[in-house]
C-alpha cells in the first residue's frame, strides 16, 4: 500500500518550516525539510509581514516535499500565528501588505474603542483577553487612520486563510484564527454583527467560519505547474498555531494544563465551552477555538520573546546559541531579581536589555549585572508568571491540575522546564517541540479518515515523541521567591 504524505506549513512570528509528514504503524513520523526566516519589514515607518517572500517558501517547501516524499502529498495545510490579517479588493487582489501585530498604530486605540463600547461589553461577545493589537483594535485603527482601505476590501483573511486563499483562489475564516480577532461570539461561533456595526466594517469583509479539518480545495492550475503538486489537496488545518499545538498535546485523562511555549507562552486548559464572567474578565483570560470544537481557555504570556531579543542584542558577527545562554545561567545567583514579562515596556522595545534595567531600577531592584544573571532573571520571571497564572487558573474553572505539559520549541529549554516545575510544585512534561507542526499533520490526517477522535490523535503523539520528565525541587525556596516576584510586579 502507497504510503501517504502530509506537508504541513508551520508559520511563526521569528520563523517558518515545511514539515512533511506520515503515519506508520501507530506513529507520526515528521521530517522538516526548510526552514525560512520570518520577520516583519519597515515600510513607510510601519511594520508589515511580507506575505509573498513567505509564499515564495510555501512552493519552495511544496517543491521540497513532492522531492523527498517521491509521491504526490495527499493533501497540505498552513498554521500561522493569530490576529493578523490581509484585505483583498472586490476583484481579489490582496490590498498592500498585512501588518504586524507589533506595529505601533493600535497604542491607545483600545481605551478610545471602549468610548464606543464598554470592555465588559466586548468581553461578555467575545470571551477575547483584552491585548491591544486583536484584529478588533487593528481594524478600529485602520479604520481611523486609513479608512480607504477598508472601503476598497472586499474580504478580510486571517494569515493561513491568505496563504490559503493564494494556493486555492478559495475564501475562508478557519475557526480557531477566527477566534483570536476578538470579533466572534464563541457561543455561536458566528461573527458579531454589533461589533462589526460599531467598528464600521460591512459584513462583506467576514468570510464563512470553517471547522479544522475542512477541505478547501485544489491547488490552482498556476501553483500546480509550478510547484508539480497536481493531487494535493489544500485542507483548513487546526490554523491557529497554539491550537494546532494544544491538538498534540500527548495527555491523557484531564487533570492537566499545557504551555506552549515560544515567542509567546501560552498556558491553560481544554474545556467543551467558554467561560466567561466577571471574574475571568477580570483575570483577563481567553476563550480561543480549538480543535474539535473544543476550547483553549487560556492567558497569552510574553515568552521566550525577550530572551530572542536579548540574543539579538548581544550576538555581534555570530549568533550566541540558546543553549549555550541557558547553561549560562549557572553562573549567576538565583532570584536576582524579577520582571514583569506582560509588562508593556517589553513588546517591542527598541532595546530589550534597556528595558529590563529600566524596569528593575523602577521596581527597586538591582539590575542583573551580567548577561547570564539577564537570561537568569528572565527564566524566573517566566517561572513564577506561570505560577500566578496556574493559581488563576485553578481558582476560576475548579479543575484539579496536578501535571503541566510544555510543548512547543520551549520545551527544549530544560532549565525553564526546571525552573516551571519548581515554582508550580507540579512535575512537568515536555515535548513536543514540534507540536504545531504535528498538530498540523494530525488534523490532515483526521480530515482524510486516517485517525478518528482527538484521542486516538494523543495517543499517537505519546507512542511518537520523546517526552522528559522534570520533578519539583526546593519548594521553599521558591515560595519564598514567589511572594517577593508578586510584590516587585504587584501581584
Amino acid at each position: 500500500m502507497e504510503k501517504s504524505f502530509f506537508l504541513a506549513f508551520d508559520l511563526g512570528a521569528e520563523s517558518g518550516r515545511t514539515v512533511l509528514g506520515r503515519l506508520e504503524n501507530g506513529r507520526v513520523l515528521t521530517q522538516e525539510l526548510t526552514r525560512f526566516p520570518n520577520a516583519p519589514v519597515q515600510v513607510l515607518g510601519h511594520l508589515h509581514w511580507n506575505i509573498y517572500s513567505l509564499f515564495d517558501e510555501i512552493k519552495k517547501g511544496m517543491m521540497a516535499g513532492l522531492a523527498e516524499s517521491g509521491t504526490q502529498p495527499v493533501s497540505l495545510a498552513v498554521d500561522t500565528w493569530g490576529v493578523d490579517f490581509g484585505l483583498l479588493s472586490l476583484d481579489g487582489t490582496v490590498l498592500g501588505l498585512p501588518y504586524a501585530y507589533r506595529d505601533a498604530r493600535t497604542q491607545g486605540v483600545m481605551e478610545e474603542f471602549f468610548g464606543r463600547l464598554p470592555r465588559n461589553e466586548v468581553y461578555e461577545r467575545t470571551g477575547i483577553q483584552f491585548l491591544s493589537f486583536n484584529t478588533l483594535f487593528q481594524l478600529f485603527a485602520t479604520g481611523k487612520q486609513n479608512p480607504g482601505l477598508i472601503e476598497r476590501a472586499g474580504a478580510l483573511l486571517f494569515m493561513p486563510d491568505l496563504f490559503s486563499f493564494l494556493l486555492t483562489g478559495q475564501k475562508a475564516n478557519e475557526f480557531t484564527i477566527a477566534s483570536t480577532s476578538q470579533l466572534l461570539d464563541p457561543r455561536t461561533r458566528a461573527w458579531d454583527q454589533a461589533l462589526l456595526s460599531v467598528l464600521g466594517v460591512p459584513p462583506r469583509l467576514m468570510q464563512k467560519i470553517v471547522s479544522p479539518g475542512t477541505l478547501l480545495g485544489a491547488l490552482s492550475p498556476s501553483v500546480s505547474r509550478e510547484t508539480g503538486l497536481r493531487k494535493t489537496l489544500v485542507i483548513a488545518t487546526t490554523s491557529h498555531d497554539t491550537a494546532a499545538a494544544i491538538a498534540a498535546v500527548p495527555a491523557s485523562g484531564e487533570d492537566w494544563a499545557y504551555i506552549s511555549s515560544g515567542t509567546w507562552s501560552l498556558m491553560g486548559v481544554e474545556m467543551g465551552s467558554p467561560l466567561i464572567n466577571p471574574a475571568v474578565l477580570s483575570a483577563n483570560f481567553t476563550n480561543e477555538g480549538g480543535i474539535a470544537g473544543r476550547i483553549c481557555f487560556l492567558k497569552n504570556i510574553a515568552g521566550l520573546w525577550l530572551l530572542q531579543q536579548c540574543r539579538k542584542e548581544w550576538s555581534s558577527g555570530q549568533a550566541i546559541g540558546y543553549d549555550e545562554l541557558t547553561r549560562q545561567t549557572g553562573e549567576a545567583s538565583p532570584f536576582g531579581a524579577f520582571i514583569d514579562p506582560d509588562c508593556p515596556d517589553f513588546l517591542n522595545p527598541p532595546n530589550m536589555t534597556e528595558a529590563i534595567r529600566s524596569f528593575c531600577l523602577r521596581t527597586g531592584q538591582g539590575p542583573p549585572p551580567t548577561l547570564a544573571a539577564t537570561v537568569r532573571c528572565i527564566l524566573e520571571s517566566l517561572a513564577l508568571k506561570y505560577r500566578w497564572t496556574l493559581d488563576l487558573l485553578r481558582r476560576l474553572t475548579g479543575k484539579s491540575i496536578e501535571r503541566i505539559h510544555v510543548i512547543g520549541g520551549g520545551s527544549r529549554n530544560e532549565r525553564l522546564c526546571q525552573f516551571t516545575a519548581d515554582a508550580t510544585n507540579l512535575p512537568v512534561f515536555s515535548g513536543p517541540a514540534e507540536a504545531t507542526a504535528i498538530g498540523n499533520i494530525m488534523t490532515q490526517a483526521l480530515a482524510m479518515g486516517q485517525v478518528g477522535s482527538v484521542g486516538e490523535i494523543r495517543a499517537i503523539v505519546r507512542e511518537s515523541v520523546d517526552i522528559r520528565t522534570f520533578e519539583p525541587g526546593r519548594a521553599a525556596e521558591w515560595d519564598r521567591a514567589y511572594g517577593r516576584f508578586r510584590e516587585v510586579v504587584g501581584l
